[in-house]
C-alpha cells in the first residue's frame, strides 16, 4: 500500500491574485525568474501582494521576501515593472535568507 494517502494542494497564486483583483484590490505579482547556487525557492515560484498588505505564495523567505513585498507596493503605485536582483556573499547569506551565497532574480509587475 502506498504510504501517501493525501497530497496537499499547491496554492494557485494566479487564481488568488485574480480573485483579489476582481474584488477591487490593487495587486502585484512577483515571480522568481532565475536562481544561482543555493536558493530556497526555484524559478517560477510566485507571490501575490496587495497594496493593503495581503500576501500569498513565496519567492524566497527571510528579508528578501520583505524587500520584494515593498518593491511590489511601489510597483502597484507607479505601474512600472521591476527586475530585482538579490545576491550576497557567503558570510551574509543566512542573514538575508539565501543559504550558501545563492542569487535570485525576481520580476515584479502590477496587475492591470
Amino acid at each position: 500500500m502506498n504510504p501517501i494517502t493525501q497530497i496537499e494542494p499547491v496554492e494557485d497564486i494566479l487564481a488568488i491574485a485574480a480573485s483579489w483583483h476582481a474584488a477591487g484590490e490593487k495587486v502585484a505579482l512577483a515571480t522568481v525568474t532565475e536562481t544561482w547556487g543555493s536558493s530556497p525557492r526555484p524559478a517560477g515560484s510566485q507571490m501575490a501582494i496587495t497594496a493593503s498588505g495581503r500576501m500569498a505564495g513565496s519567492v524566497s523567505g527571510g528579508c528578501i521576501e520583505g524587500a520584494v513585498a515593498e518593491a511590489a507596493r511601489e510597483t502597484i503605485t507607479s505601474g512600472v515593472p521591476r527586475l530585482l536582483d538579490f545576491g550576497v556573499t557567503h558570510e551574509r547569506a543566512w542573514e538575508v535568507g539565501l543559504a550558501c551565497g545563492g542569487k535570485v532574480k525576481v520580476f515584479v509587475e502590477a496587475l492591470a
